[in-house]
């Protein structure tokens, strides 16, 4: 028979230790003075030589690992890399512009100077930055609200009313800049104040649900595209349902010619993409099914007149060459600041979860406000250039790593690609109908529709995270993108709220033989210490959850304070009365026998509690609600003769306790101790090993603890 192997044991000799004997013997250090603002403000702006280098090493990252780049080990992965998601960029740069409600020309120039931008400034190796489907229909709702179709009708000399495209066009291009421009100065700015963790708010339940109700928008949002209907968009709460009215309600005037083609790309696109899955070990390169699409679409178009026969909606005149900078319309900024703000949250929050994957998995560090100034700066260089809001895009990202790319040099590689399409190719694809662009679109969101199986697997660990997601999707589809992430963040800070505020309270119990402390009620072998009750809260104490920590608290010891004090002071008058005839040692003994016969018989533990000890161990500050309310238990419980102590205290919550003027001379340090275990033993010390008839548990303190 194997023999089983018993874990290593150890035992632990030493004297009982509270809050004072313990820093006495750790001799706690005192707080050095903090120094002046003054000489902290002039030692930041003093500079020298290895100071300047150390910081634009760290502002520009392209100058650190630059120099020291390896074309033997990276350069051979970083072309093919780059060429693969140049050729993404492509239809992706055009396919989203549909989604942003801009000529798609000015989707390809949101995929060539943001890349080049973040190529300079960005800390990750491997996520490619470009246009993204969700921030892509966010800039669309803003183009769409400040520039919709009924602001620019006017009368033919005909007298009929005709849609003004280019002047539509121009303002819509101007709208879509402002609020990149004004995105990008807002991320510059949280990453110049180290403001990057700013992103932890936006929990992974939140940022699915999200992308995938914005998924939902996106693909409602092409529906006319696929139909080649001629339907508003709506914007504003509900927006997304009006839509889908409007749609189905127009599904009669469907143009035949556009849904077939729609039909054909749609299986086309599906049927490569999934070859590419399973071949992926025989394939060196995945099939760019997509750029084959556009250039197939456009061949058709071309030769079957599309446009002109069937009435299919094409791409139209695509202008070769890049644009001048242009200055924002500062005007606008008022009116975007709110869109701005969201695109600068969302944006970031999926650069940086992508960037912390690829580090994680290829073992290198992304700094959190650096690539919020990167995408900043991407964001406001591009908006200058009437580019629309970027951030880093899946497919591409995993593209850019599968095929062997190392830094983003292949990004650079990318922008290139990019660049010779605008310059010499761009014209070539005016043929391209829309739903061969709505289709490319609708097929790259299906990694976000495989996050609907988050919704199984959030049931099994986390039923918060799960109502966390359902929330955000809901809202996400109901009141829009911008005020959907508003009341999704609200409602995940809610939860947050709420867990602190009604977190678990416990009795606690000792493993016998041991030095721990466990929930009575989670472990059989836990047994309570008779006379003593030891307290637990699952979080920590503070304005929202004190005054149920205080009732709590009443409840688990079973000791109704008002009723005690209330027969306390009736038995102190009596008491007064015989003092006047008796003895002073008369009535010391009177006094005894009395409260004891008396107190016996209102409860359980009014006879048995001698000691409370509140673990703090879960604590991590508290404020001066808390430090009132623990103040009020240790007077409340202190006037029927039960002794308060205190365990596990952080060095943090001790001082935030000497700061809050918690220690006066009747209760001091000598009221904390470091462990339960501590604490218990100074109980039994000063009231005896328990001992009561019929109690059935027997007290094993055997871990070598010295009294």
């Amino acid at each position: 028979m194997e023999a089983v192997q018993r874990s290593p044991g150890y035992s632990v000799e030493r004297e009982v230790l509270d809050e004072q004997s313990l820093e006495e013997v750790a001799q706690r250090r005192e707080k050095s003075p903090r120094t002046p603002l003054a000489d902290r403000l002039k030692h930041s702006l003093r500079c020298s030589g290895c100071r300047l280098r150390r910081s634009v090493l760290r502002w520009v990252p392209v100058l650190s690992w630059l120099p020291r780049y390896s074309f033997r080990d990276s350069a051979l992965g970083d072309l093919v890399s780059g060429v693969s998601v140049g050729i993404m960029h492509l239809p992706q740069g055009m396919a989203y512009a549909l989604l942003a409600s801009v000529p798609p020309v000015f989707g390809l120039y949101s995929s060539f100077y943001p890349v080049l931008v973040y190529f300079i400034f960005g800390t990750s190796r491997h996520i490619s930055i470009g246009t993204f489907a969700v921030i892509s229909l966010m800039v669309g709702s803003v183009t769409e609200r400040l520039a919709p179709n009924e602001n620019f009708f006017h009368n033919d000399t005909n007298g009929t009313e005709v849609l003004d495209l280019t002047t539509r066009d121009a303002y819509r291009v101007q709208v879509a800049a402002a609020v990149t421009i004004l995105a990008g100065i807002f991320q510059v700015v949280l990453g110049l104040v180290q403001f990057g963790f700013v992103v932890t708010y936006l929990s992974n339940p939140l940022v699915r649900g999200y992308t995938t109700g914005a998924a939902v928008n996106v693909v409602i949002s092409q529906l006319k595209y696929i139909f080649g209907l001629h339907s508003r968009r709506h914007s504003g709460p509900l927006s997304l349902v009006y839509t889908l009215i409007d749609v189905c309600w127009l599904l009669p005037q469907t143009n035949l010619g556009t849904l077939v083609v729609s039909v054909v790309s749609l299986v086309a696109l599906i049927a490569v993409k999934e070859l590419n899955v399973r071949l992926t070990r025989k394939l060196p390169l995945p099939i760019p099914v997509e750029l084959i699409m556009i250039v197939a679409g456009t061949l058709v178009s071309s030769l079957a007149s599309l446009q002109p026969q069937y009435g299919v909606e094409v791409v139209g005149e695509i202008p070769s060459g890049l644009q001048p900078p242009r200055a924002p319309d500062v005007s606008l900024f008022r009116e975007v600041i709110g869109d701005a703000s969201a695109l600068a949250i969302v944006g970031y929050a999926i650069s940086i979860s992508l960037g912390k994957t690829f580090a994680l998995k290829h073992g290198y560090k992304v700094d959190s406000s650096q690539e919020l100034v990167a995408l900043g700066l991407s964001n406001t260089v591009g908006g200058f250039f009437q580019c629309y809001s970027v951030s880093s895009s899946m497919s591409r990202s995993l593209i850019q790593e599968s095929t062997g790319g190392k830094t983003q040099m292949a990004s650079a590689v990318s922008a290139v690609i990019v660049l010779v399409t605008v310059l010499k190719l761009g014209s070539l694809f005016q043929s391209l109908p829309k739903a061969v662009l709505s289709a490319i679109v609708f097929v790259n969101l299906k990694g976000m529709f495989m996050q609907f199986l988050d919704i199984c697997t959030l049931w099994r660990s986390s039923k918060i995270d799960l109502l966390v997601w359902v929330v955000t999707f809901v809202s996400t589809l109901l009141l829009n993108l911008d005020l959907g992430l508003a009341a999704s963040i609200g409602f995940a800070l809610l939860t947050v709220i709420f867990r602190t505020q009604l977190p678990r309270y416990y009795v606690l119990g000792q493993i016998p033989g041991t030095e721990l402390y466990l929930d009575v009620e989670t472990y059989a072998e836990a047994r309570e210490i008779l006379g003593i009750t030891i307290f637990r809260s699952s979080a920590t104490v503070y304005f929202a959850n004190a005054e149920l920590y205080l009732e709590a608290l009443k409840k688990k010891s079973g000791i109704d304070i008002s009723k005690l004090l209330t027969y306390k002071r009736k038995q102190a008058a009596k008491q007064q009365r015989r003092e006047q005839r008796e003895q002073r040692r008369a009535r010391r003994h009177a006094k005894r026998a009395v409260r004891r016969l008396s107190l016996g018989s209102l409860g359980k533990w009014s006879w048995d509690i001698h000691s409370i000890i509140l673990d703090l161990s879960t604590c991590n500050f508290l404020d001066t609600v808390a430090i009132n309310t623990l103040k009020s238990i240790f007077t409340d419980f202190g006037e029927i003769d039960v002794g308060v102590y205190i365990a596990g205290c952080q060095a943090c919550v001790v001082e935030q306790l000497e700061c809050g003027d918690f220690f006066i001379p009747s209760l001091t340090k000598r009221h904390l101790f470091p462990s339960v275990h501590d604490a218990v033993l100074h109980c039994l010390q000063l009231h005896g090993t328990p001992t009561a008839p019929g109690y059935d548990c027997v007290l094993d303190m055997d871990c070598s603890t010295k009294l």
